[in-house]
């Protein structure tokens, strides 16, 4: 079976541990790394768009809702493993 053809997503990561660099986000609430680690996934050019609709549908940027979506998905828990 032949693979997918695959879009790549970058997305820089909530919290910058290497240099603090912060910005305004576009719903001026609050503030989100500039420059840091980043996160690339692969996906198919339909999630792709999909992603997309919904990130202008919703007024942000691809990169802040994806973000907003990992700390959802996986809370800072101080003193945690991980």
């Amino acid at each position: 079976m032949d693979a997918l053809p695959a879009t790549r997503i970058a997305s820089s990561h909530k919290v910058c541990s290497a240099k603090r660099t912060y910005r305004p986000s576009r719903d001026g609430r609050r503030t989100i790394c500039a420059t840091g680690p980043s996160v690339t996934i692969d996906v198919t050019p339909e999630l792709r768009g999909r992603i997309k609709v919904v990130a202008f549908g919703r007024g942000i940027t691809v990169a802040e809702m994806l973000r907003d979506l990992l700390t959802r998905e996986f809370p800072h828990h101080p003193g945690g493993t991980a």
